[in-house]
């Protein structure tokens, strides 16, 4: 922030990276490509260093990866890899309802609400940038309400690696338009979180677990 309170332009570093996640993530960039440095400084006008930076956030997020000897590519998970992030995600996801049901306190829905509506909106407009980002904020809000901090930095990079894959399937839905079922599934999350009870909110995410992302 500049010292009169204005917001600082987004960096270099930051529109790389917003560029570059949005092209991996809408299917520009396909799970394998190979992202060559000249091109990209070539194609987004910038030098090297921003790049470099871009990149290895991208690296930390799990969306590229980096190989000895033969550069940088989008990331590709295999199937054992993906069965494996999502158990781990849903054991994660398991106990942090499990620990936001037993508060004394009813849990304030708030933002977990407002990701869902955003979630709904951008499957509606077929923006799958954006149906990936509120489907990222969305469960990040689920694990959140546990208030637990050492669980959300356990959760967050299961789930942001799980992204890409997320991702590859919701261009497909959306471009099969059946985005109704996966909107009803969130829901049906939402509220039985909201009821109280451990046991429907429980069933709604296994419910959840089982039928999303089937590639």
């Amino acid at each position: 922030m500049e010292p009169d309170g204005t917001l600082e332009p987004p960096s270099l570093v930051e529109l790389s990276l917003r560029r570059l996640r949005a092209e991996i993530l809408g299917g520009v960039l396909p799970p394998g490509e190979r992202l060559i440095e000249e091109q990209l400084t070539q194609r987004f006008g910038i030098s090297r260093a921003p790049l470099r930076e871009a990149l290895r956030q991208l690296a930390q997020q799990g969306l590229i990866e980096h190989l000895p000897r033969r550069g940088v590519r989008v990331a590709e998970l295999s199937a054992a890899d993906a069965d494996e992030l999502f158990a781990v995600r849903d054991v994660l996801e398991r106990y942090a309802i499990q620990a936001v049901l037993s508060q004394p306190t009813p849990p304030d829905l708030a933002r977990l609400t407002e990701a869902w509506v955003a979630l709904e909106a951008a499957a509606l407009d077929g923006d799958v940038f954006a149906v990936s980002d509120s489907h990222l904020r969305f469960h990040v809000e689920l694990v959140a309400l546990a208030g637990q901090r050492h669980l959300l930095q356990a959760y967050e990079p299961v789930v942001l690696k799980l992204q890409l894959l997320m991702a590859t399937n919701m261009r497909l839905d959306v471009e099969r338009r059946d985005t109704s079922q996966g909107m009803l599934r969130h829901r049906e999350l939402l509220d039985g979180i909201a009821t109280g009870d451990p046991a429907a909110a429980l069933d709604a995410l296994a419910s959840h677990s089982a039928l999303s992302y089937v590639s």
